[in-house]
Parts: C-alpha cells; structure tokens; sequence
C-alpha cells in the first residue's frame, strides 16, 4: 500500500522527508505565514506609521524641546491628532503624548509642545 504524495501548503509541491514536514523550502514557509498574518500585520504597520509621522512632526516644530504653535501647523504637516501613545492629566490639562513628544491644546488654536525628560533616580 502506498502513502498518499503530501504537498506543500505554499506551492503544493511534492514533499519529500519527514513525515509532519508540511512545506518543501523555507522560503515556502516563509511565504505561507507571512500571507497568513499580513492582515493583522498591515494594520498594525498602519497605525506605527501613522504614530512616526506624528513624532516627527513634533520633533520637527518643537527644536528647543518647549514651545508654542498653532494647531493649523500640525494640521498642516499631516499630523493625526486621534492617535496617541499616551496621556497624562495635569493641573493645566492634559498632555498627550506620542511616544516622547507631547502636546497640550490651549485656547485661541495653540498647542504647547514638550518633550518628556527623563526623571533621574535617587
């Protein structure tokens, strides 16, 4: 009696070698899996690119690591003021962050610009 030929999951070659072998090359494997998570992948991508291109863009109006710019300028330079990476409630309101950067709405279309320092240990 003969054993039905496997195939591989990717190409559907024929597999030779062991017998839960299910792919015929890495790169078989490779392909497979990365078809197989590229939704879950490409969504995540998305929103880390939408993060960086926030991040420069206060890196790139906020120099001196403190100031002032209109909302109008970050809106400018594609700036999406839905994504975060964190907040924090202060006495003046809140600072939301993207990753280091941070931002605080203030009247009249102003947003103040920070940048977390690190806190030393004692």
């Amino acid at each position: 009696m003969q054993l039905p030929k496997r195939k591989c999951l990717d190409c559907g070659s024929p597999i030779h070698g062991r017998a839960d072998k299910k792919f015929c090359t890495e790169q078989c494997r490779n392909s497979y899996y990365n078809q197989r998570n590229r939704d879950a992948n490409l969504q995540v991508r998305n929103i880390n690119n939408i993060l960086r291109k926030n991040r420069r863009i206060l890196v790139a109006l906020n120099p001196s690591g403190k100031c002032q710019v209109h909302r109008d300028r970050l809106l400018a330079g594609g700036f999406n003021f839905e994504y975060l990476t964190s907040y924090r409630q202060t006495p003046s309101g809140t600072v939301y962050y993207c990753y280091e950067h941070g931002y605080m709405n203030l009247e009249k279309g102003l947003v103040a610009l920070t940048v977390k320092t690190k806190r030393k240990k004692t």
